[in-house]
């Protein structure tokens, strides 16, 4: 259809709960169901998807406060709106209500998905890039050490070459993790822990020269968000790249961490920033600034994780592999498709719109 006029008519929100395999722990908190929200925009006769996740543990949000503000404040904002204009759709949404990112990328993520079916085109292709396999890491939350290199040695051999293991609860317990972790999947994968702000100051040096002599590739988010003269000095002297994650909260934020020399990689994730549109600003930055990037996940459901599928693909090459593996985390996505087949790649759909479902 002609995208002429695609102003949209109506929104909806529902709640989507579905059990992970095995219960997803980071340092600030375990989860054993992954609840989404998934929001609808109707336009034209067409409709798009778009989703969000509280991790309560991560964003300090909660599922029913995403609901109020979607249900009660952003969708009764974007009413009316262009879906074609997506300046606009954020200007209203900003009008509305102060920050709330999270809840905004559901409608943002909705509005790209909606303009790529009315248009015929790709969520990649608005974004500027034609849809494509893009590589994947494999993502284990806290646990057992044993079954964590278990399941990490047997995504390597589906294919991954990039793994990632939560950790931040306990140095000496991380370094032997990654030290096992080492002797199960070799040399040639690329091997990061993410330690979710886990670390202080005072016991990051010892702890990061630990992780470096067990073999470790990448150290996400091993301070606070707001250390960046820790990270800094971390980065400078740790002897492992670092990679920002909640210190990337908007543009603003990944300019500053970029600037203040606390980043060897960004972690952009669609969600925590507020949608498709400014999670591309903040690759923009990175490439202006010669950084590279990982697109990440919460984790998300099919939706939200193809979003930032597609983002990935504007990506360029030699960036650290995305965080995809929501849908293979859980059981019964509805929204999963066949893009997701579990052998270290996702392979970006090629049809309108984010995929089919």
């Amino acid at each position: 259809m002609s995208t002429a006029e695609l102003a949209i008519e109506k929104g909806a929100v529902e709640v989507v709960r579905v059990p992970y395999r095995r219960a997803f722990g980071i340092s600030s908190g375990t989860s054993t169901h992954l609840e989404s929200l998934v929001v609808r925009l109707h336009a034209g006769g067409e409709t798009g998807i778009g989703e969000t996740v509280a991790m309560t543990a991560y964003t300090g949000q909660t599922v029913a406060g995403l609901l109020d503000v979607l249900d009660r404040v952003l969708l009764p904002a974007v009413a009316g709106a262009d879906a074609r204009d997506l300046t606009e759709l954020h200007r209203r949404m900003d009008a509305a209500i102060r920050g709330q990112r999270v809840a905004k990328a559901a409608v943002d993520i909705a509005a790209h998905d909606l303009l790529g079916r009315a248009s015929g085109l790709p969520v990649s292709v608005l974004l500027g890039a034609a849809p494509r396999p893009v590589p994947g890491a494999w993502v284990v939350g806290l646990g057992d050490p044993e079954e964590v290199v278990a399941d990490a040695a047997a995504a390597v051999a589906r294919g991954y070459r990039h793994v990632k293991v939560k950790g931040g609860l306990l140095p000496a317990r991380d370094a032997a993790l990654v030290s096992l972790l080492r002797q199960r999947i070799g040399d040639d994968v690329e091997l990061c822990m993410d330690l979710n702000e886990g670390y202080s100051r005072a016991v990051a040096p010892r702890a990061i020269a630990a992780l470096r002599d067990a073999g470790l590739d990448l150290v996400e988010q091993p301070l606070p968000e707001w250390d960046l003269v820790g990270l800094a000095e971390l980065r400078r002297h740790g002897g492992v790249p670092v990679m920002l994650d909640e210190s990337v909260q908007s543009v603003p934020a990944a300019f500053t961490a970029i600037t203040s020399g606390a980043a060897d990689v960004l972690n952009i994730k669609v969600l925590k920033l507020g949608g498709l549109a400014p999670a591309r600003a903040v690759l923009d930055v990175a490439r202006a600034a010669g950084v590279p990037v990982k697109i990440g996940t919460m984790p998300e459901l099919g939706v939200a994780t193809l979003a930032a599928a597609h983002l990935a693909c504007a990506c360029p090459a030699g960036t650290v592999p995305g965080d995809f593996v929501g849908p293979l985390l859980v059981d019964g996505d509805p929204f999963a498709g066949a893009a997701f087949t579990d052998d270290g790649f996702v392979h970006v759909p090629d049809v309108p719109g984010l995929g089919s479902w």
